[in-house]
């Protein structure tokens, strides 16, 4: 694959994250704004049906990424710059996190991934408007290897950033979305159950220091 067919493809596969994304959020919202809507009822049954492969779908988003991001720097000879690193280092170990917890059914690992796709998130928005207005100064760019270089445009917004963007953010969702497995929760902490998910007559777990 020459580096404009990669570059096309992982710019479409950016472009259906986004939408899956997009999707959540509005989920999200409508969930929360008309409760006992039917579109809130669909968002929830759609919630429901992906919950149970949610974090096998974010291991496979941070490898590929991880893996595009190798194809990057030592196959398309594109070097990677400080800020590039600062993402590789948030997104790598993603891949490792959520398999393992994809194999052990441990939703719990929110906990750990939020972090990662924040402080990922936030640096890719900083590289993102650095490329966008290079005339500012950055503590973080080399003369070597400038952090303001666009390597990858495509449909006049999709650089690599944004890229990386995207994907922190869909692993961001499907993380919440495994949370919510609705055949699971006698497994999940208190703390990590949502009330809204739960009957009226469904009791909430208790911690094992608090029973009889």
């Amino acid at each position: 694959m020459d580096r404009q067919a990669f570059a096309l493809f992982f710019a479409i596969l950016t472009v259906a994250v986004q939408l899956f994304v997009l999707a959540c959020v509005a989920g999200a919202v409508v969930r929360r704004i008309r409760p006992g809507s039917p579109l809130a009822a669909k968002a929830t049954a759609a919630r429901d049906l992906l919950a149970p492969d949610a974090l096998w779908a974010a291991t496979i988003i941070a490898t590929v990424t991880m893996l595009g991001s190798l194809y990057l720097s030592e196959i398309a000879d594109y070097p990677p710059c400080k800020l590039c690193w600062l993402q590789r280092i948030a997104m790598y170990p993603l891949s490792i996190l959520c398999g393992v917890a994809a194999v052990t059914r441990d939703r719990a690992v929110a906990r750990y991934v939020w972090p990662l796709t924040a402080i990922g998130a936030v640096i890719s928005i900083y590289h993102y408007q650095l490329e966008r207005f290079p005339e500012q100064e950055s503590l973080t760019c080399s003369v070597d290897v400038p952090c303001t270089t666009v390597w990858i445009w495509k449909f006049h917004y999709i650089s690599i950033p944004l890229m990386a963007l995207s994907a922190f953010a869909a692993i961001a969702c499907l993380v919440a979305i495994a949370r919510r497995t609705p055949d699971d929760t006698d497994d999940l902490d208190p703390d990590d159950l949502d009330p809204d998910d739960l009957a009226p007559d469904t009791p909430t777990p208790e911690r094992s220091g608090a029973r009889a």
